[in-house]
């Protein structure tokens, strides 16, 4: 039989969330970003669940290829723009909206003779990324428009801390002042944003994280938002052992048992994608019990505490990270963000699609 782990990903959670998004910024077209192969959910599974969005945003134009071929018909922006000539060719090609950073981009889409090509052009008002100088928007814009491989000219920024109070404000002022009487359409928001910052909602905006349904915010469950867990990530018990006190368990023998106890073996390791570096004490549900891991986290099994669940033994179920254990919790154990685990889970994961 299939070694028992497997990861779930719920169509009615990411439809959800898409519709908390749409709540919460009713008067915005959304992009729903899907690189990284949706945070790690897959594409055919968020072209389905994100039916309903205005359009779809990665970096990967081979992905993008495959969301055409998946049946997506709507608009499709690439977050990073064109790498070279031939994707200026292939957004012509299937439609796509190509974000413009960096001025050697401007010079592929002037060699351009296909058909014409809907713009993004990304300022850097202070995330010093990816952008190119807000005093140079006006005449950027101008540049563009007048490019017969050229459509329509939008403009867009990246908030680096909208997930903290005011941390965006320099940048919006910084934005709106570049672009104060320029035409076009504008997209400024991230899912920070999205939540915390109405101000920045403007024409598009661009949820990423929260449609997966983890939080932004460090201070901030996902469930407050209301939002809903789209990934759950499972296996089962495949062994149990009694300790003694004084008895260790793992690699490293970093975990040392205060008294008698029992511990339970769950087949999922790092190999899986859940992290190494999760301390005891991770919360993980066993049996429908919540308790904590113990020791250190191998390459294909982890260790789990049986004591809130006395009943529970071989092929008993596991819930690392899903509906009541939350990604961001196990993440915040682990030092990362929920980002990193949704997006880390290994191809060796049976991924399932629900509803």
């Amino acid at each position: 039989m299939p070694r028992p782990v497997s990861a779930s990903v719920s169509l009615s959670a990411l439809a959800h969330n898409l519709a908390e998004v749409r709540r919460r910024a009713p008067g915005s077209r959304i992009w729903a970003v899907v690189k990284a192969h949706a945070y790690g959910h897959g594409l055919p599974a968020a072209i389905r669940g994100f039916t309903g969005a205005d359009g779809l945003a990665l970096l990967e134009f081979d992905n993008a290829r495959r969301l055409r071929a998946l049946g997506w018909r709507g608009p499709i922006l690439m977050l990073e723009g064109p790498f070279g000539p031939e994707d200026v060719a292939m957004a012509g090609e299937l439609g796509l909206s190509l974000v413009v950073h960096d001025a050697t981009q401007i010079e592929w889409l002037r060699g351009h003779e296909g058909k014409a090509i809907d713009v993004w052009l990304k300022l850097n008002t202070g995330m010093n990324r990816l952008g190119l100088d807000p005093d140079s928007a006006a005449s950027t814009q101008r540049e563009l428009s007048v490019l017969p491989a050229v459509g329509t000219v939008s403009l867009m920024t990246h908030f680096s801390d909208a997930d903290r109070p005011g941390g965006a404000a320099s940048q919006i002022e910084r934005f709106d002042r570049a672009t104060l009487d320029l035409p076009g359409s504008r997209s400024l928001a991230n899912s920070a944003a999205l939540c915390d910052l109405p101000q920045t909602h403007r024409h598009w905006v661009r949820p990423g994280i929260m449609l997966y349904g983890s939080s932004p915010f460090a201070d901030r469950s996902a469930a407050s938002l209301g939002l809903r867990a789209a990934m759950t990530l499972r296996a089962a018990l495949i062994g149990t052992q009694t300790l003694k006190a004084g008895d260790t368990v793992g690699y490293g023998s970093s975990f040392t048992a205060p008294g008698p106890m029992r511990i339970g073996i769950v087949a999922c390791g790092y190999a899986d994608g859940y992290p190494r570096h999760a301390p005891t004490g991770t919360p993980v549900e066993v049996a429908g019990v919540r308790t904590r891991t113990v020791g250190r986290v191998s390459m294909d099994m982890m260790a789990v505490d049986l004591e809130p669940t006395p009943d529970a033994g071989v092929g008993s179920p596991v819930e690392l990270w899903g509906e009541r254990v939350s990604v961001d919790e196990v993440a915040a154990s682990a030092g990362t963000i929920g980002y990193e685990l949704l997006c880390a889970v290994a191809p060796r994961v049976p991924m399932h699609v629900v509803d």
